[in-house]
């Protein structure tokens, strides 16, 4: 089967579209990436998506943009595939992430009304109807529905792709929001845990968007952070965060770490004298350092080894430095394309998968990652 993965994340920078060939034979999968590119969105449709995440977004907002992205990402699909190989009609289901405007693992139980929730919008119908071509989508509600969080998802296929024989794995993943996973070897009696850390370039890019007045939103290969220094009270401030203190499973996203907080820690930053470029450094060692703390608290229990780093902040050598010189030394760190999977198509080719699976009625979702009852199938079909 071959499935087109689409990821499109909590950056906001664009979607990220993966070609997997999949072929099942007991229970021993084949994959093979042929295509990988990400489209990146322009800087009115960030604007627009950013609006959907305010608390006074209107519905109406909300809900046209969930059949416009179903166009977009039709349209993108259509686009990638003209300078491929590939022939359109060759595709034989699109499995799609959509775009997370929403979620909230968490919430008050008291509440007569209140669940737990998630809202990825890109209609599928809408993709369906304008591919021609079935689409899966829609995983996480699944899990939340099975007593899970709905996140992280990407863990479920570090395990069944990447366990070593003899030693455990941590498999890192740096996007807007930072998240790992805890691989135990084969003969291990440990089960996989994953959790988001917290933040990864969420802060950073505001930051940078903050500092060049909308003229950057991301700090190129971490030149920004290169320039300034890391304060050591401000990052004891904002170590403080209640988030760090919680134990796995746990997810989050912009609702905790998003634009309203990122203005808060700007301005707490200017009460310590910082400059913008002090600022930059500083959360850029945020990210590295709860990564750090975590690896470094598991890496015993779970005999590893191996860190495997992925997604946007592999491009940002400063946080990369700054991730090195935080963990032990004895310690490998590499990034994935060493096994066969490009740290850019990553999520996108995860999602082909999770969707390879969900389509032909196969479990996939990690209970142990995201807290849920038991296994299930998750990902609802547009024929």
């Amino acid at each position: 089967m071959r499935v087109c993965g689409l990821m499109s994340g909590t950056s906001l920078d664009g979607l990220d579209i993966a070609i997997v060939d999949f072929s099942m034979t007991n229970e021993d999968l084949q994959y093979e990436l042929k295509h990988f590119v990400t489209v990146p969105y322009d800087n009115e449709l960030k604007n627009q998506l950013h609006e959907l995440m305010e608390p006074n977004v209107t519905i109406q907002k909300v809900s046209s943009m969930n059949m416009y992205l179903g166009e977009l990402y039709a349209d993108y699909v259509k686009e990638a595939l003209v300078d491929s190989e590939i022939q359109y009609d060759s595709i034989d289901l699109i499995s799609s992430h959509g775009q997370t405007i929403w979620h909230e693992p968490f919430v008050n139980n008291q509440e007569k009304y209140t669940r737990p929730n998630t809202l990825q919008i890109g209609d599928i119908s809408v993709l369906a109807e304008k591919t021609n071509i079935p689409v899966i989508g829609d995983f996480r509600t699944r899990d939340m529905a099975a007593g899970g969080q709905g996140a992280p998802l990407v863990p479920f296929a570090d395990h069944y792709l990447f366990q070593h024989e003899e030693h455990g794995r941590i498999l890192v993943n740096i996007g807007g929001i930072a998240n790992l996973t805890v691989v135990p070897h084969k003969s291990s009696t440990k089960d996989v845990i994953a959790f988001d850390t917290g933040p990864g370039n969420m802060i950073i890019d505001y930051f940078v968007y903050k500092y060049t007045n909308g003229q950057q939103n991301f700090d190129r290969n971490g030149d920004f952070a290169k320039a300034g220094e890391v304060h050591t009270e401000f990052l004891e401030y904002l170590l403080n965060n209640d988030y760090f203190k919680l134990s796995a499973p746990k997810s989050t996203g912009r609702e905790l770490f998003g634009q309203a907080y990122s203005q808060h820690i700007w301005n707490v930053g200017d009460q310590y004298h910082l400059t913008p470029l002090d600022k930059i450094s500083t959360v850029t060692m945020l990210t590295a350092k709860t990564l750090a703390n975590e690896i470094i608290r598991l890496i015993e229990p779970y005999e590893v080894k191996e860190v495997f780093i992925s997604g946007g902040g592999v491009h940002n050598s400063t946080l990369l430095n700054y991730l090195i010189d935080l963990l032990p030394n004895t310690i490998r760190i590499d990034q994935t394309d060493v096994l066969g999977i490009h740290n850019d198509a990553k999520e996108a080719f995860v999602f082909a998968l999770l969707g390879f699976l969900g389509f032909n009625k196969i479990p996939n979702n990690l209970p142990s990652s995201t807290g849920a009852n038991r296994q299930t199938v998750m990902g609802k079909i547009a024929w």
